[in-house]
């Protein structure tokens, strides 16, 4: 049996096929070879048995020995080993948190968080688990951290970061921003999975809180707060004390006092009735007004137990009436019904319109943080308030903040009440006499700045801080990198380099370059006689000049017609977002220094005066009051961010000074910059002030802005209309000396930088006379008759200007025009020269499409060039000679252009004109509308196009510097000031870009971020 089995085994040695198979049982006997073989395996078999047979019985031995001890162990056994497959479990769906930080926790260093040896990039990164959903913190664990701010939002991964750090953080859990993709592609409905690890998560904020969600008795209240991956402060929704109901606001009675109870219940009532029911805030408010008049108070701290139980009721009624229901009882639907609102708010017209103005993806989307409530407003032994770690409007590195006692967070951010300074260097006019949290509650403070510190020098970043004292005990509700103004920015990135917090590197990005032109322009005048009706918190530097507005639409609607305006408001909200960006500054009547309105205007660069108590506003009446002065809607007024001063009229206003921070950061920048950053100047003066902003030549002198002045024009229409060469001549003749006389100007003020003159380039129609008075002067002055004159210009006319008789088509056409600008440049090099400047003319014909174009112009310049050379025996001036790429066929066909070039300037403005067919000064009309539909994304003429016109000016560099691989290479359009832009151009290896004046530092400062970002990866 066993040898046939075996035989007939897959696993036996396989037979020739020449032989004959092996017989079957019962044929010939097997040879004795394989009997033996058959032998040994039976014996080793039974042998085998016979082991098996004696393990087995000693086995059972040893059970019968082992049962009684066994079965005292059991109960230890099972308990170790349920630890362990938990353990082992969290271990395979999340990596373990190494927290290392000096003994004492935040009293010390607060070190990095490390995950099992891995950096994970900041951005964030997929979850261990990628099916998670919700991430909880609390009690020193959390499932995130700093580094997953793609997916728990900013707010959601720094509660876990400190969390991990130690920092009193009440306990809660995060929805991630999938959750909220999910919600919208699921028809903006949460889950059951998601509601299932919502309550799953609730259960552990209970179990570490020692209370319970929607208990009788000792109910658990939660806040739901929104968390995008970037800061969008009061854009979205938030409900606080969630889970109050007829019930368990009697539990919360039993757990403080009755006052604050039901206080609490109307502040809760009213938030979500507004956030999740959709109802005005304005029936609230009314009742709440009515109630303090009728108990002869004025603030809602005077408000009794008594008062609050009759206002609950009272916004009941309100509910019921808006809702055809009453208002929710039931926790859980509170909660369902308060998630999809924060989630739904993404989407909020004011979220929306903050994403376009800070360019934040729409794709992102938002996170939702549910947390225990710790409350501020149980009594004396509480406070809620908002600390910077530096000053946000100086940068000045001191601990600056604002609190309230006994009150709830939205009571200091909404400037309810006026804020108490958390210490002396909070101060500011109009707080001098009021206590601090440093002088009430020392211990608190103490316990606050140890915080402070140790958050700073974990994140190497200003943090806005939030917190909550609670019965003494302090809580962390939020960190964050704190909005600030560009003034401040500079000087707290050179400082944290000073400090060794950061690099020169992290520091020249931590600055945003389309800010930076804020430090640059005018401040008031304080030598004037001014008018100072009032003084308000200093709340964002900066001053601000216009006309008064009373609400955020008529100052949407007045800054689009050209006007300036300050928007004058009680107090801001939200909804006032796209006013406060039209407006030039905003003055608030009541509000803190970390009130809305002072913490929206610092992040857009804007001025701010706010609790400027003085003020009364008559929104019925349009106007503002102060004691005898009354303003109506429509009259200026000057603001001033600095000082807080509110003045009659408009103030004068001077050029400010350059801090030392700002001058050693723009060094920095000059030392690890690739691209160059000149200026477009026409004027000597314009010149010396781009000069002092460090630029380093002029990349566009427009000569035809020098023929404007009413002398000039006059001369300029009698050559284009002059009806000979002779007559053209003549009157060339008489602009050569002004001409050379303006350059002679620049050159000395751009003493050894470059200065690139660009030749007449604009429409003949620009310069012609337009209403009947003009027309007659230059007839008079060219001794013609008035209809010969009106022939003229009728012949010149043209039905596309722009694409007309315009750049080097005039040269072609008129060669003497040309020859008289290059003469009277060459002249003005050469006089300048001699007085011992160093002058570096460059020579730019415009608008050429065709190679002959700029061949046959180039050896007319060269012409007048050796001329004035040889009238000026020894000059060392030598100018060179480019063309402006604007024109798409330019850009195609650069390799020959170039040929006959020694530098290009790309011309962005015309190149995308012509690129778009979109004339730039007539798509105001509807771009708008490309930009609200998402068909485009920025204006085209503010921000380079890098997928279109980019690549025009990308082929046009490549196919250039083929042909001439030395060529100098650059940009004169207005892009070359967008900060955006610029990096663009310094990635394609351009020599330089050129701006207006006052954009130089920013161009400065964009250009080195382009080497740094890419230093850091982030490029």
């Amino acid at each position: 049996m066993t040898a046939r089995k075996a035989s007939g085994s897959k696993g036996v040695r396989k037979k020739s096929p020449a032989k004959k198979s092996a017989p079957k049982h019962g044929g010939k006997k097997p040879s004795g070879r394989k009997k033996s073989a058959k032998k040994k395996g039976a014996k080793k078999k039974s042998a085998n048995k016979k082991s098996a047979k004696k393990k087995s019985a000693k086995k059972k031995s040893a059970k019968k020995k082992s049962t009684k001890k066994k079965s005292t162990q059991k109960k230890s056994t099972q308990k170790k080993s349920a630890k362990k497959a938990s353990a082992r479990k969290r271990a395979a769906k999340k990596p373990a948190p190494v927290r290392t930080r000096k003994k004492g926790g935040l009293g010390g260093e607060a070190k990095g968080v490390q995950r099992l040896g891995r950096t994970v990039a900041l951005g964030g990164s997929a979850p261990d688990n990628p099916s998670r959903r919700v991430f909880f913190f609390g009690d020193g664990e959390a499932d995130g951290s700093a580094s997953m701010r793609a997916l728990l939002g900013g707010k959601g991964a720094n509660l876990a970061e400190m969390t991990l750090l130690g920092v009193p953080v009440p306990p809660g859990f995060t929805l991630s921003t999938a959750v909220c993709s999910e919600f919208q592609s699921r028809r903006m409905k949460l889950s059951p999975a998601v509601k299932a690890d919502v309550l799953t998560a609730l259960a552990r904020v209970e179990k570490l809180m020692g209370l319970r969600f929607g208990d009788p008795e000792r109910p658990l209240l939660v806040s739901v707060r929104s968390g995008g991956r970037v800061s969008m402060p009061g854009m979205m929704d938030t409900v606080l004390n969630l889970g109050l109901t007829d019930v368990t606001v009697k539990g919360l009675v039993g757990l403080a006092d009755e006052r604050f109870a039901y206080d609490s219940y109307r502040r809760f009532i009213q938030m979500y009735s507004d956030v999740v029911l959709g109802i005005s805030l304005d029936r609230f408010e009314f009742l709440l007004e009515r109630a303090k008049s009728r108990a002869k108070v004025s603030l809602d701290t005077d408000l009794q137990a008594s008062d609050w139980r009759s206002l609950v009721a009272d916004y009941m009624e309100v509910v019921e009436e808006q809702t055809g229901r009453p208002f929710p009882q039931n926790p859980r639907e509170q909660l369902w019904g308060a998630i999809t609102a924060v989630f739904r708010s993404w989407g909020n017209d004011r979220a929306i319109a903050y994403r376009k103005l800070h360019r934040i993806e729409d794709e992102w989307g938002t996170a939702v943080n549910i947390q225990s409530m710790v409350f501020g407003n149980m009594g004396e032994d509480c406070a809620t308030g908002v600390a910077f770690t530096r000053n946000p409007s100086t940068g000045e590195p001191a601990f600056y903040g604002e609190y309230l006692k006994n009150a709830q967070g939205e009571d200091v951010v909404a400037g309810v009440r006026t804020p108490q300074p958390i210490n002396r260097s909070s101060r500011v006019s109009g707080s001098e006499e009021l206590p601090t949290l440093e002088s009430e509650m020392p211990e608190s403070y103490a316990e606050l700045c140890g915080i402070y510190k140790s958050l700073e020098k974990h994140y190497r970043e200003m943090q806005d801080i939030e917190f909550t004292i609670q019965g003494g005990k302090m809580w962390i509700l939020q960190t964050r990198n704190g909005k600030r103004t560009s003034f401040a920015a500079v000087r707290i990135a050179v400082d944290m380099v000073k400090e060794r917090l950061i690099s020169r590197e992290e520091a020249i990005l931590r600055v945003d370059a389309s800010s930076v032109d804020q430090l640059l322009h005018p401040t008031i005048d304080r030598s004037a006689d001014l008018t100072v009706i009032a003084r308000g918190l200093p709340a964002s530097p900066g001053a601000a000049v216009g006309r008064v507005v009373f609400s955020a639409g008529d100052a949407e609607s007045r800054a689009k017609a050209g006007e300036k305006v300050i928007l004058v408001r009680t107090e801001t909200s939200p909804d006032d977002i796209l006013g406060l960006h039209a407006a030039e500054g905003v003055l608030t009547a009541k509000g803190g220094m970390t009130s809305h309105a002072a913490v929206v205007a610092r992040g857009m660069g804007k001025s701010c005066v706010a609790g400027c108590s003085a003020l009364t506003i008559d929104y019925a009446k349009a106007e503002l009051r102060v004691e005898d002065h009354r303003v109506a809607a429509g009259e200026w007024i000057t603001i001033d961010g600095s000082t807080g001063d509110v003045m009659l009229g408009s103030a004068p206003t001077v050029t400010p000074e350059l801090s030392p921070e700002f001058m050693e950061l723009m060094q920095w920048t000059d030392r690890i910059s690739r691209i160059k950053v000149r200026t477009n100047a026409d004027t000597p003066e314009d010149a010396q002030l781009a000069r002092n902003f460090g630029a380093c030549g002029i990349g566009l002198c427009r000569t035809e802005h020098m023929f404007f002045e009413p002398q000039r024009i006059l001369i300029v229409r009698q050559m284009i209309l002059a009806p000979d060469l002779a007559s053209r001549e003549a009157a060339l003749a008489g602009l050569l000396p002004v001409q050379r006389k303006d350059f002679e100007g620049i050159f000395r003020a751009m003493d050894g930088l470059p200065v690139t003159v660009r030749l007449l380039d604009p429409p003949l129609h620009e310069f012609l006379p337009q209403n009947d008075e003009d027309v007659e002067a230059v007839a008079r002055s060219m001794g013609i008759p008035l209809q010969e004159l009106r022939a003229r210009l009728e012949a010149l006319r043209e039905f596309n200007p722009m694409l007309g008789h315009r750049g080097c088509r005039l040269g072609v056409s008129y060669p003497e025009i040309y020859r008289m600008q290059v003469r009277a440049i060459t002249e003005a090099a050469c006089a300048v020269a001699a007085e011992g400047f160093k002058v570096k003319p460059e020579i730019m014909v415009p608008l050429i499409a065709h190679p002959r174009e700029l061949s046959l112009l180039r050896a007319e310049v060269e012409r007048v060039i050796a001329a004035v050379r040889k009238e000026n025996p020894g000059t060392r001036v030598r100018p060179s000679i480019g063309t402006m790429i604007e024109v798409p066929r330019a850009a195609l066909t650069a390799d020959v252009i170039a040929e006959h070039a020694d530098f290009f300037s790309f011309g962005t403005n015309d190149l995308t004109q012509m690129g778009y067919a979109m004339s730039r000064d007539d798509a105001n009309s509807f771009l708008p509308d490309y930009i609200e539909q998402g068909i485009l994304r920025d204006d085209p003429f503010a921000s380079i196009d890098e997928e279109g016109i980019g690549q025009l000016v990308r082929m046009g560099a490549e196919l250039g510097r083929k042909t001439r691989p030395g060529l100098k290479l650059g940009v004169c359009g207005e892009h070359g000031g967008d900060p955006k832009s610029v990096r663009f151009f310094a990635e394609l290896g351009l020599d330089y870009v050129s701006c207006s004046p006052y954009r130089v530092p920013a161009a400065r400062l964009a250009a080195a971020q382009a080497v740094a970002a890419v230093g850091r990866g982030k490029g």
